[in-house]
């Protein structure tokens, strides 16, 4: 059961990097970040489950930390830039 969980989230992490890489906006990039900080969790409980130590879930609380900074503050450099795909009227 846990090897299909972890193939399933491998899956999501090919998705996630795809999406980083080829993102159209910015925005697609902050949620593919979002899905690869959750894959790193993901990772960590199976971890923790696979190796009976609890340690692996403070890593994952620390990996949940860093996703959620992360995201707020590219979220708010993005926000803050000059729209660059608005086209100039005449």
């Amino acid at each position: 059961m846990i090897t299909l969980l972890i193939m399933i989230v491998l899956g999501c992490v090919g998705l996630g990097v795809l999406r980083f890489v080829h993102g159209p906006s910015d925005a697609d990039r902050i949620v593919a970040l979002d899905i690869l900080f959750s894959a790193a969790v993901a990772f960590c409980t199976f971890a923790a489950l696979l190796t009976q130590r609890v340690l692996f879930l403070d890593i994952a609380i620390g990996v949940v930390l860093i996703g959620f900074v992360a995201t707020l503050a590219w979220s708010r450099l993005v926000e803050m830039r000059p729209n660059r795909n608005m086209e100039k009227k005449p």
